[in-house]
């Protein structure tokens, strides 16, 4: 775990092959107190003398380079110098791609060049939140998730009615938690819904990827799509996703709206929907990542009767809403990440089995 000791800033070197990029990065975070750029490189040989000579803190990694690109150089730093990395990447199809895939090899978050659908304020804004996330990471080794060997239920298709719903949240970390989770989930499953913290264009390459490891059928949420058992529905970046049931079917609502805990998918605005068209039927996951988003809204679910599953410390890149929502006592039950997948459809197949009476009782 990284804390930066005393007041001492967060240190960033920037990776980048664009003068201008890395003009716009260096000044977006120089502008905040607790930051500072301690160098840039326009290139991953020059970043590697840079990381031994600066000893930064964050890395922000450009995907796209001469001599040598930022997925084959994360591997290698990922290989023998693991640090947390922010991957900066432009909004071209086969770019965000490769950011997702990034992510598998160890970057923490992904941010969209500036001068897309950046204006340069939220880009600071942004971009530090992310920094601070990286710096206080716990970084895992790759494939972390399986070490631990968690036994399945035997999970019956008839087990769980119509109306059971899995939703699960994250932000740091998170798209690996989450992938780590649906890969072991049965087509049989109930519907999933997912709010993880992720830019446009990247949701959907995200949604993509977890499509391709899993047998449910994963896709980018659209205003108005139904949710059914066997299909898991990923809130689209910069959208708000809700859950509403309508004439005893789920369908979702993806719509813009305020940020909510400075996020927009925001965990709560789904966990809060969720707790309202599901209620005691509702199993929820709150996984990795920094700030509050999803402690609120996972703490109506528990008040609705739902099951709720925070990911214990040690599994967690960071720390930060599982424990807000354990500290609210919005939690049901703390895990390992290696045991949640299994514990959501436990729960589910239980709650299947109860009437909706007993359920709200409890």
């Amino acid at each position: 775990m990284h804390d930066m000791p005393g007041n001492r800033k967060i240190r960033v070197l920037i990776v980048d092959d664009s003068a201008i990029v890395r003009k716009v990065l260096t000044e977006a975070l120089s502008a905040e107190p607790d930051i500072e750029v301690a160098g840039t490189a326009p290139d991953p040989y020059i970043a590697s003398d840079k990381i031994l000579a600066l000893e930064p803190d964050v890395l922000t990694l450009d995907i796209e380079m001469p001599r040598m690109d930022g997925l084959t150089f994360l591997k290698r730093l990922m290989q023998f110098r693991p640090m947390p990395a922010i991957i900066i990447s432009s909004l071209a199809q086969s770019s965000c791609r490769a950011a997702v895939q990034a992510m598998e090899w160890g970057a923490l978050e992904v941010l969209a060049k500036p001068g897309g659908p950046y204006s340069v304020g939220e880009l600071r804004r942004t971009l530090a939140q992310k920094v601070r996330a990286a710096a206080c990471a716990r970084l895992r080794p790759r494939a972390a998730a399986e070490e631990i060997a968690v036994p399945g239920p035997v999970w019956q298709p008839h087990a769980a009615p119509a109306e059971t719903v899995l939703a699960i949240g994250a932000s740091t970390g998170g798209t690996e938690a989450i992938a780590a989770i649906v890969s072991r989930l049965p087509a049989t499953c109930p519907g999933v819904v997912i709010a993880q913290h992720i830019p446009p264009q990247f949701s959907r390459a995200f949604a993509n990827r977890l499509n391709s490891i899993s047998a449910l059928k994963v896709k980018e949420a659209e205003d108005n799509d139904t949710l059914q058992p066997g299909v898991a529905l990923v809130a689209p970046g910069d959208f708000h996703m809700l859950l509403r049931k309508t004439g005893g079917r789920f369908r979702v609502i993806v719509k813009p709206g305020p940020k909510v805990c400075y996020q927009r998918p925001s965990v709560d605005v789904l966990f809060s929907s969720v707790a309202e068209a599901s209620g005691a039927r509702a199993v929820a996951a709150l996984l990795t990542g920094m700030g509050s988003d999803g402690a609120q809204g996972l703490l109506r679910m528990r008040q609705a009767g739902a099951h709720t599953i925070a990911q214990d410390e040690s599994t967690c890149v960071v720390y930060g809403m599982p424990r807000e929502a354990v500290a609210i006592g919005a939690v049901s039950q703390v895990l390992p990440l290696p045991a949640i997948g299994p514990a959501l459809l436990t729960a589910a197949a239980d709650r299947a089995l109860r009437p909706s009476a007993a359920l709200a009782a409890r």
